[in-house]
């Protein structure tokens, strides 16, 4: 992941700072702050319902807040921008009668591409992407998973600086969304700022620079993933030849035994220390692993027990089968 020192330097596609949003008197978004560097994978990693779509509209101006900045690409008022942004809705949707080819033209149309150029970019996208069969057939012809390709490649024919998934993975099978999150890699190394909202961690953990955790309708996290792993010490496993010593002084208070290891956190001096007292109280080393906590573990440790729950209850094929 990169330093975070160079996050400060970098600038911003999306700068947010106490966003706020009700609906019929209930509280969706509670104070919002983001910060969304140029050319990264972004993710706002949080269970449904936790003030994710409601977070992003208010990002694009398709609905305002009712407190709070919001700044896209320089800009206070995104909806000037809709050239420079892609978004891709989490409610999918596109006229089932519309040969892919003119889908995809008609999406970068409503984006100020002209009609002809986003049919000859649409034609070429969907052969770089495999679906080069599918151009003149009908959207109701294509099974779910093809229709919603088509719907993503719409959202990148003119060219965003700027592209916005929300829950992009929906839907997908494995395959596919490998190559999504592929696509995303691709995009950010050439330059164009992805954020996405996702409710599988996994899909963060490989894809994001950054992410900011939302439950609740607040974001008790943003920052890089490294800082947030960062929030659990590492945990060290240990195997040794001998049951008990002096070296037993060395490991934690906390330390657990699960047959023939020891589990405990990495003490705060560091690993060295711990190897001289194993090695000097000849406990016999036969295996030590230094293990750094995963993004859902530290989610669990920001967001709480139920808010992880909550992500879990979807797997990421199943969600949208």
């Amino acid at each position: 992941m990169p330093d975070p020192a160079v996050h400060v330097s970098r600038p911003l596609a999306i700068e947010a700072r106490g966003l706020v949003k009700r609906f019929e008197g209930t509280l969706a978004v509670d104070g919002v702050d983001l910060s969304v560097p140029e050319g990264s994978v972004y993710g706002i990693l949080g269970p449904n319902g936790a003030g994710k779509t409601t977070t992003l509209r208010m990002l694009l101006g398709i609905i305002d807040p009712d407190a709070g900045l919001r700044r896209v690409l320089g800009c206070e008022r995104p909806q000037e921008l809709a050239h420079a942004i892609g978004y891709l809705p989490e409610e999918r949707g596109l006229y089932p009668a519309m040969k892919a080819t003119e889908a995809i033209a008609f999406l970068g149309a409503l984006r100020g591409l002209p009609l002809r150029e986003g049919r000859r970019r649409g034609r070429e996208l969907l052969e770089r992407h495999g679906l080069g069969h599918a151009a003149d057939r009908q959207i109701r012809q294509l099974s779910k998973g093809m229709a919603q390709q088509v719907q993503i490649l719409g959202t990148l024919v003119h060219a965003p600086r700027l592209v916005v998934f929300d829950e992009p993975f929906s839907g997908l099978d494995a395959l596919n969304q490998g190559r999504l999150e592929a696509m995303m890699r691709d995009l950010a190394a050439a330059g164009t700022t992805v954020i996405f909202s996702t409710h599988v961690i996994a899909h963060a953990e490989r894809l994001c620079d950054e992410v900011a955790i939302i439950a609740g309708g607040k974001v008790p996290f943003a920052g890089p993933v490294d800082l947030a792993r960062d929030r659990i010490p590492a945990q060290v496993r240990l195997e040794t030849r001998a049951e008990t010593g002096p070296w037993r002084a060395a490991l934690p208070a906390d330390v657990r035994r699960e047959g023939r290891f020891w589990n405990f956190p990495l003490p705060e001096s560091g690993v060295e220390p711990l190897l001289r007292a194993l090695i000097e109280g000849e406990a016999g080393i036969l295996s030590l692993s230094i293990e750094r906590a995963g993004l859902h573990d530290a989610f669990v440790a920001i967001a709480g027990e139920a808010a992880a729950r909550a992500m879990g209850a979807t797997t990421p094929v199943e969600d949208g089968a």
